[in-house]
């Protein structure tokens, strides 16, 4: 899966989240463990405030969930 300046694009217009706010949580989630939940939690607060919009204690749980249990879809970009 290649992200090129499209994908990054489309994200952009529909997040309001620039390039380079994706790449440094990239980096972080890259140092860090996928695994950890509060390297997820600071990542999804960090997306949540950038976009404006607000995720619950609720919808953050689930979140974490899907990516302990990796039950993220792999193609993502088809999202945007």
């Amino acid at each position: 899966m290649g992200f090129g300046d499209g994908l990054f694009n489309r994200i952009e217009k529909k997040t309001n989240v620039d390039k380079n706010m994706i790449m440094e949580l990239a980096r972080e989630l890259q140092q860090n463990d996928l695994k950890n939940e509060n390297t997820l939690r600071d990542v999804i607060r960090k997306l949540s405030q950038a976009t404006g919009k607000d995720v619950s204690v609720e919808q953050e749980n689930k979140i974490i969930n899907a990516v302990i249990n990796d039950k993220v879809p792999k193609d993502v970009d088809k999202y945007f």
